[in-house]
């Protein structure tokens, strides 16, 4: 008989998993005013929103939404989509890290899972998504992941920025 107890759920290696109710009240908390709301979702989803309707409010055609957490009975660490554009090109979307996860490197691991799915699910071989230009913390993890500027599909506000290759993982 081993004497060393089982692992808590909340001590392993996050992983992606599908939301569920309460990850939605919960992601709901993590996007506090208009200007977060539109910088993570976009222009399609107005704050304020009632969080238990976000999985609705978030529903795109062939979207794959996915939290990050520490197993099926642990708080989700983050959120994100991807849904593909192009053949082989999984747009990666709606990443959003839960304010005590953050400077963690969870961002990149959050990344890597959703570029892994993608890869698994759709036969991704490459990866795009749009970040504004000031958003230095998820640059950062983008460039040091291989994203690029696509400097003709960028603007004034947002960089849009793409991968080749597969994902790590």
């Amino acid at each position: 008989m081993d004497p060393r107890p089982a692992p808590s759920p909340y001590s392993l290696p996050p992983g992606l998993r599908a939301p569920e109710a309460a990850d939605y009240l919960a992601l709901g908390g993590w996007v506090r005013d208009a200007d977060t709301c539109l910088r993570w979702a976009g222009p399609k989803l107005k704050y304020p929103f009632r969080p238990a309707r976000l999985s609705k409010l978030l529903a795109e055609p062939g979207a794959n939404s996915f939290v990050m957490s520490r197993g099926p009975a642990a708080p989700a660490l983050g959120f994100g989509q991807f849904w593909v554009r192009d053949p082989g090109v999984a747009h990666l979307a709606r990443i959003i890290l839960a304010p005590t996860a953050r400077g963690q490197g969870l961002g990149t691991t959050l990344c890597e899972l959703l570029m892994a799915e993608a890869a698994r699910a759709t036969g991704a071989t490459a990866f795009t998504l749009r970040v504004y230009r000031d958003n230095d913390p998820a640059l950062a993890i983008y460039e040091r992941l291989g994203f690029a500027v696509v400097p003709d599909l960028s603007d004034a506000r947002v960089f849009a920025m793409r991968k080749e290759g597969r994902a790590l993982g």
